[in-house]
């Protein structure tokens, strides 16, 4: 399941809850929210496996990459073994050669960029649903903490509020 999904849930339950008069604290039925938690525990290895598959990805493609210029390189090598009959020739082969092998270079550092940028920006969303989940998870903490201390002080005894949920 989605952790954003997830997350939205846990956002309705804490919206449904039932407020306290005169203060910014909410009721929440444990019972809700305690399932809902551990499916975000199961959710999240998704997120870090996606995140993972997308570095892997990267690797993949720097390697394709490296390879084809190797394959360039070794082919520029090859065509200017064959043209070695004149001087000129030889230079022109030369500076072909180097300038493929600059076009090889610049490709790949374009393609390496472009994979490092891809999978910060995933690893970025990945870490800013993360913490946005733990601050909506640590608020539902607090608030159920409150309410376990309000209810101690009172003795134990029910509040209206308690008695009509």
């Amino acid at each position: 399941m989605d952790i954003l999904h997830l997350v939205d849930r846990l956002e309705e339950i804490i919206k449904n809850s039932t407020q306290l008069p005169f203060s910014g604290l909410r009721l929440v039925d444990e019972r809700h929210i305690w399932p809902l938690l551990d499916q975000m525990r199961i959710s999240i290895p998704d997120e870090v496996r996606q995140a993972e598959r997308t570095i892997r990805e990267r690797d993949r493609l720097l390697a394709q990459t490296k390879e084809e210029a190797e394959r360039i390189l070794a082919l520029a090598r090859s065509e200017a073994a064959q043209i070695t009959a004149e001087h000129a020739v030889v230079r022109a082969a030369k500076e072909q050669a180097a300038a493929i092998q600059e076009e090889a270079t610049r490709e790949a550092e374009q393609i390496r960029t472009g994979a490092d940028e891809y999978a910060f920006e995933v690893l970025c969303n990945l870490e800013q649903e993360l913490k946005r989940a733990l601050t909506v998870i640590e608020n539902g903490i607090r608030t159920i903490q409150v309410e376990r201390e309000r209810h101690e002080v009172s003795g134990g005894k029910p509040t209206t509020e308690g008695a009509s949920q």
